[in-house]
């Protein structure tokens, strides 16, 4: 016996040493995680987004409008005659009720909704319906056509909020989910990537730095949620880029950040406040660029200048190549244009500028755009 023990134990010693290399080294092949290894599960992203739909979903509403629109007249009615007829209310004109789809997005407990102002508008009627089955009419606080955003407010008790998440750190390629009432399903959450980020020039808005995404987006979408994987809000589903009317694989969101900008503003002043610089811009041409030195897609030069505005008052001149903004750069304009729209009036700037070829900052007190209206 004491020889077979002692001709046993070298193997038995190996194969422990053995199996301790392998445990260490390979624990993937025993189906073990080892826990101070940075490739778990968890930084791959999850399995399931069931966490992330739970957690956004309850505040995410389906919205429904009605409202009555005059049917458009014969070409006979261009008659003179026809026409006065008309207005004496003689002859009257056909009216019939239109019912749209939509979505929104409970941003906190008091009621306040977040959704796109061509959901809601004209409506006559204006009616919210939440996940958990409960539903109000909606009052609307106020609209901004140049973000075609538009508040509502619902007076219903223990109201689910959504996380916001931080826009400005997406990615291309991150997951996303869309949740929201497409062709009036009811709450439905489809998944993708974010395929660009700082989109603009569609003139669909004002100012747009919209988020691309190829999560499926249709009519019933729009005011719905954009989320990451984690639940939080990215973007509201604004439009979707389409030649059939349904989804195909792109759709654009805006940011949750200027969302929630808007939307603060409303609430508080009734309206949107933007800052204002007072100048004419264009992208200036890459020969221009080229022979001041500057980088391809970066810079823009002031064609003209509101007498008595910011800028006039700051010392810019027309001719001047603005490059960058507090050291950021401007793009083609409309960067610029959005750093300034959400710069506070009274709040200073430095901008950075070739003129004549010498590269110089001037400072600048950033208006009010309201006084580009009068």
């Amino acid at each position: 016996m004491k020889e077979l023990l002692e001709f046993l134990r070298w193997p038995v010693v190996c194969g422990l040493l053995a199996a301790i290399i392998i445990l260490d080294h390979f624990p993937d092949l025993l189906g073990i995680n080892n826990a101070n290894d940075t490739r778990s599960v968890s930084s791959q992203g999850p399995y399931s987004y069931a966490q992330a739909v739970q957690q956004a979903a309850p505040a995410v509403v389906n919205i429904h409008t009605r409202k009555t629109v005059k049917q458009k007249l014969p070409a006979l009615y261009n008659d003179p005659i026809l026409r006065y007829l008309l207005q004496k209310n003689i002859i009257r004109q056909k009216e019939r009720v239109q019912n749209s789809l939509g979505s929104g997005i409970i941003i906190n407990p008091n009621g306040y909704i977040l959704t796109n102002n061509h959901v809601i508008k004209d409506a006559d009627k204006i009616l919210v319906l939440l996940q958990d089955g409960r539903e109000a009419l909606a009052k609307v606080i106020g609209i901004d056509r140049e973000t075609d955003l538009a508040v509502l407010k619902i007076d219903l008790n223990e109201l689910e909020t959504i996380t916001i998440g931080d826009p400005s750190q997406a990615m291309v390629g991150d997951v996303v989910l869309a949740i929201g009432n497409p062709y009036g399903f009811g709450h439905t959450v489809t998944q993708g990537i974010i395929s660009a980020t700082g989109r603009h020039g569609l003139e669909l808005t004002t100012y747009e730095n919209f988020i691309q995404t190829d999560a499926a987006i249709n009519p019933g979408n729009s005011g719905g949620a954009l989320v990451d994987a984690r639940g939080r809000l990215l973007g509201i589903s604004t439009a979707i880029q389409s030649n059939s009317g349904g989804s195909q694989g792109i759709g654009l969101a805006t940011p949750s950040d200027l969302a929630i900008r808007i939307m603060s503003d409303i609430i508080e002043y009734g309206k949107v406040i933007r800052g204002w610089l007072g100048v004419n811009v264009e992208p200036i041409p890459a020969a221009t660029a080229q022979s001041y030195n500057l980088p391809v897609n970066n810079g823009i030069i002031i064609m003209d200048i509101h007498r008595g505005g910011p800028a006039d008052n700051s010392g810019l001149i027309k001719g001047d190549i603005i490059t960058g903004i507090n050291n950021q750069p401007v793009g083609n304009g409309q960067a610029a244009m959005n750093f300034i729209a959400a710069t506070r009036p009274g709040e200073e700037v430095v901008i950075d500028l070739v003129r004549e070829g010498q590269t110089m900052s001037i400072s600048a007190v950033v208006g009010n755009k309201e006084d580009a209206t009068e």
